[in-house]
């Protein structure tokens, strides 16, 4: 990346009897926060030329680049060459959210009695963490290798109290990329107290690459017969309603644009699709819960998780305000996110699986992103 400092540290690994190919990491400064904190960028690559890069300034993916059919490589996620842009103004560009990823109505929950109120920054609600959730902090970083891949586990404790949450909350994401172009992204938790825990990773994707073009004619599959719908300030009502006969159906490959202008008052109400679908017979272990393909560049990227739920946002609230990577403009659903999670206001909402991290358990989610072409 332009303005960056030139090389810092470099680590290079050979897994001898794992895989096959060369993996490395290398670690350059990413400039300073406000208060003095040194921020640096770490490079993953692997045998196939696949590249990601995440600066531990909010857990940030800052580019991910792939192949195309062709061999050519594009970087496929929207974000800025330059900390202070992340800064100063990002909608989670490439992020680690939370404490709690999503909604939250009113900012407000009980738990055990007692009722907490938490920051509010999505009008009279509290979403992807509050005001300065783990998008907003720098994290500690240490490079890691395994047999089949190399990567970064970053390392942050939430206070008790912070953004309202109850608890100190010790948590870690490892980022993971191996020679079958997988990004596999592991996250472990502890607390002291019991709290809400819901966190997610929020990068924006255009698989022609970013600032090419809008991602309507992306191809969509969703594994999920049935979706939480929401109220108009993008609360679920409770329910689980079936996708069938909506514009929520992907259970075959759909273009994202195909009804995303119907007027159907879901839609309305995320100005596009900006909701939670519930995965098909989740168990808590690894399924398949998204595929997406770009017709002109050939690139596949697959979603599994252990999680019950996916967010799909279509990037409806990019207006072209966002200048990003190499001075590309991101204009109206110029990208879009597939965030695995628990379901949106889970802590109200007594029907939905339970989000509360208690002492003595410890929190485990993963959540692979895997690239291919046809």
């Amino acid at each position: 990346m332009l303005g960056r400092l030139l090389f810092v540290a470099a680590l290079f690994v050979s897994f001898c009897g794992c895989q096959s190919g060369q993996k490395s990491i290398t670690k350059d400064s990413f400039g300073s926060t406000g208060d003095g904190k040194k921020v640096d960028v770490y490079t993953l690559t692997n045998a196939n030329g696949v590249q990601v890069e995440i600066t531990n300034y909010g857990a940030i993916v800052v580019s991910l680049k792939v192949p195309d059919r062709n061999g050519e490589i594009a970087d496929i996620t929207l974000g800025y060459d330059k900390l202070e842009d992340y800064i100063k103004d990002t909608p989670y560009f490439g992020a680690i959210v939370g404490r709690y990823g999503n909604r939250i109505a009113k900012g407000k929950f009980t738990l055990d009695g007692k009722g907490y109120t938490l920051a509010t920054n999505n009008d009279e609600n509290h979403l992807h963490g509050g005001i300065k959730g783990y998008d907003k902090v720098v994290w500690e970083a240490e490079m890691v290798e395994r047999c089949d891949s190399v990567g970064l586990k970053l390392s942050y404790l939430s206070k008790d109290g912070e953004e309202g949450y109850p608890g100190n909350v010790q948590i870690t994401v490892t980022y993971l990329l191996n020679n079958d172009n997988e990004l596999d992204i592991e996250y472990h938790a502890t607390t002291d107290k019991a709290t809400p825990f819901n966190p997610t990773h929020h990068s924006y994707f255009n698989l022609a690459g970013q600032g090419n073009g809008d991602i309507l004619n992306h191809q969509m599959m969703i594994n999920a017969d049935r979706f939480t719908p929401v109220d108009a300030g993008l609360i679920p009502t409770g329910q689980l309603k079936s996708v069938k006969g909506t514009p929520m159906d992907f259970t075959t490959p759909t273009a994202i644009g195909k009804r995303v202008n119907q007027n159907d008052q879901q839609l309305v109400y995320g100005k596009g699709y900006d909701h939670n679908w519930v995965l098909n017979d989740w168990d808590g272990k690894m399924n398949s819960a998204a595929k997406v393909y770009e017709p002109t560049s050939g690139r596949v990227m697959e979603v599994l998780t252990t999680e019950p739920g996916i967010q799909f946002y279509c990037g409806n609230f990019l207006d072209g305000s966002n200048v990003g990577k190499g001075g590309k403009v991101y204009e109206h659903r110029f990208g879009f996110c597939l965030e695995t999670q628990h379901f949106p206001d889970s802590p109200n909402q007594k029907d939905f699986p339970s989000t509360i991290l208690k002492p003595g358990e410890t929190y485990s989610h993963r959540t692979i992103y895997k690239f291919y072409t046809k």
